[in-house]
């Protein structure tokens, strides 16, 4: 798991007229919730924020907020975080407040490892993820970065359900079925015309432009 630190401002005002207004400085609103205690609107430097939710592993780690003029600091998850409906920019972020023992729910994304040296894939096969993320039930401090499947063995036709996965120790997923995360394809073959086939086409060209000549002549 990756630690991440940001620097924040407490905010004073709320409401989208305000939050327009930061906007246009280069500040992006943010919230902390969570933990029995207040909710804190903050402020967070827009370009340097955008440059970490680029990071995978940002949404999976334990933020340390700093907040300017406050003693100590926050911790927390990335809860949500909100896109303009156009621009990809982020608009507002959600933290959740943990601590290091707390049990969370997080989205996690899957990592296929060697599948370009499996014998399905050496054969054509294709790689069909059903899942591209899993949620997983863990400590806050303990959050994988990915969930690693390693596909060096399929073949085509195999298959990979949840219970197939080795876990880190103390994450757990949590399902009620044995549903598929990913699987190898037969590849996709193009059925060439038969001969009967062909001849028809052809035949129905044929006379196809011959109707073409005699209407153009008429």
């Amino acid at each position: 798991m990756s630690d991440f630190t940001i620097e924040a401002e407490l905010r004073e005002t709320t409401g989208r007229g305000e939050a327009r207004r930061m906007r246009r400085v280069g500040k992006m609103p943010a919230v902390i919730y969570g933990g029995d205690k207040p909710e804190l609107p903050i402020t967070l430097d827009a370009m340097s924020t955008a440059k970490l939710l680029d990071q995978e592993a940002f949404y999976t780690s334990i933020v340390e907020i700093k907040i300017k003029g406050a003693r100590g600091s926050n911790k927390g998850l990335v809860k949500d975080v909100q896109w303009h409906p156009v621009r990809e920019e982020a608009m507002h972020i959600d933290f959740h407040r943990v601590s290091a023992a707390d049990i969370v729910h997080v989205e996690v994304p899957i990592n296929a490892i060697n599948f370009e040296k499996c014998p399905g894939d050496i054969k054509g096969g294709i790689l069909e993820t059903i899942r591209h993320s899993l949620e997983v039930a863990c400590r806050a401090d303990s959050i994988p970065d990915s969930i690693d499947i390693f596909c060096a063995q399929m073949d085509i036709g195999d298959a990979v359900h949840v219970e197939d996965i080795a876990l880190p120790d103390g994450v757990e997923i949590p399902h009620d079925i044995n549903f598929t995360v990913l699987s190898v394809a037969a590849p996709k073959v193009e059925v060439e015309p038969s001969e009967d086939e062909a001849v028809e086409a052809v035949a129905d060209e044929t006379t196809e432009g011959e109707a073409d000549s005699e209407n153009a002549d008429s």
